[in-house]
């Protein structure tokens, strides 16, 4: 939204509110030029600080953002050590990516989780936004009379100060540059031409299962399971179970076989 001084920093604030639900541990606020990002934080990983907007060293990259990157620590080793890292949060190599890659990062780094997430950046005066592929984190797009587009994990924040809403498209980044989407996820298998006639692996498919759940439990937190009572809840259980002994986020505990099975799936 366009930023007019403390009079929509309040307003601001008064919409963040409405999802505090969300995130019950803290909230923030970045404030500048025509930009504000608020943020209502449940604490995950990084819990001491990974505070939000996460904000990068140079102040130049302003990041607000609702999910967990389960391959953080490959997104890491990929990237240049030229970074600064300012928290222990998961999240922040979104923004190293960016600063590497610039605003189709996405395109051109995997990343494995689930998210949605705002990306300013200061010197540009642009901002990236982009959901995961699935589409496991809510995200709306609004636009109000003035231009300006508004941008929440509910559509009670918007309602307020925008005429138009949208879901925002899963597997898609959106840049203010081009005011356009980005299909950054393109499976093989969204081809209708393509007929998988592979011969089903059940040890390929239980790796991935297992690893899947392995990278759910990332937390520095206590978790547990809802379960519904049918098979696939009891089986997500009990994999958790087997696995919860160690922390998950930085693979304490895995050998380097358990690890390679995490990583390619």
């Amino acid at each position: 939204a366009e930023y007019m001084g403390d009079a929509m920093r309040a307003t601001a604030l008064r919409l963040t509110k409405r999802l505090r639900h969300r995130g019950p541990d803290w909230n923030g606020i970045y404030c500048e030029g025509r930009t504000i990002l608020c943020h209502e934080r449940l604490a995950i990983v990084g819990v001491d600080d990974g505070a939000q907007p996460i904000v990068n060293k140079t102040r130049t990259l302003i990041l607000a953002v609702n999910g967990e990157i389960y391959n953080h620590l490959s997104v890491r080793e990929q990237l240049s050590k030229d970074h600064v890292w300012t928290t222990h949060s998961d999240c922040e190599c979104l923004l190293h990516a960016y600063a590497e890659h610039g605003p189709n990062f996405m395109e051109k780094v995997f990343i494995n989780g689930m998210y949605a997430f705002v990306l300013y950046d200061v010197e540009k005066d642009l901002f990236v936004a982009a959901r995961d592929p699935i589409g496991v984190i809510p995200i709306y797009m609004g636009h109000g009379r003035d231009g300006s587009v508004w941008i929440a994990s509910e559509l009670k924040a918007l309602q307020d100060h925008c005429e138009t809403f949208e879901a925002f498209p899963p597997g898609k980044s959106y840049t203010s540059a081009t005011h356009e989407y980005a299909q950054f996820y393109q499976p093989g298998w969204w081809d209708g031409d393509q007929i998988p006639r592979k011969q089903v692996s059940r040890l390929e498919l239980r790796e991935a299962f297992e690893a899947a759940v392995i990278r759910h439990l990332m937390a520095d937190v206590p978790c547990g399971v809802l379960l519904s009572g049918g098979l696939d809840s009891s089986l997500v259980a009990a994999v958790a179970a087997r696995h919860s002994q160690w922390r998950t986020e930085d693979y304490s505990g895995l050998t380097a076989e358990q690890r390679a099975v995490v990583e390619r799936h």
